[in-house]
């Protein structure tokens, strides 16, 4: 799957307000209210990139949870990393 242009990209991340930029990966970062809050945002997360076959670095720290996504095999930012942020914040809007 061919990257995004620079271009593609800050308009796909005009509609994912919580991304940001970082080289050729897109970053957020999350905090819950406890670890137990963390590991379950965290599990829906994995369910959802196994369904997707796309997963992100995801890193915990506590309650705090940073997911990382880039597409390694096309060596930066696809659709598909757009897609599954898209993914990520509807699991993280509803577990609130």
């Amino acid at each position: 799957m061919p990257t995004l242009s620079d271009d593609e990209i800050l308009q796909a991340l005009a509609g994912l307000p919580a991304w940001k930029r970082d080289a050729n990966a897109i970053i957020r970062r999350l905090e819950f209210p406890d670890f137990a809050a963390a590991m379950k945002f965290v599990n829906r997360v994995a369910d959802a990139a196994e369904q997707a076959n796309h997963h992100p670095d995801i890193t915990i720290n506590y309650n705090k949870v940073t997911m990382l996504l880039t597409s390694h095999d096309s060596g930066g930012i696809t659709k598909r990393d757009i897609r599954m942020a898209g993914r990520i914040d509807e699991i993280a809007s509803a577990q609130g």
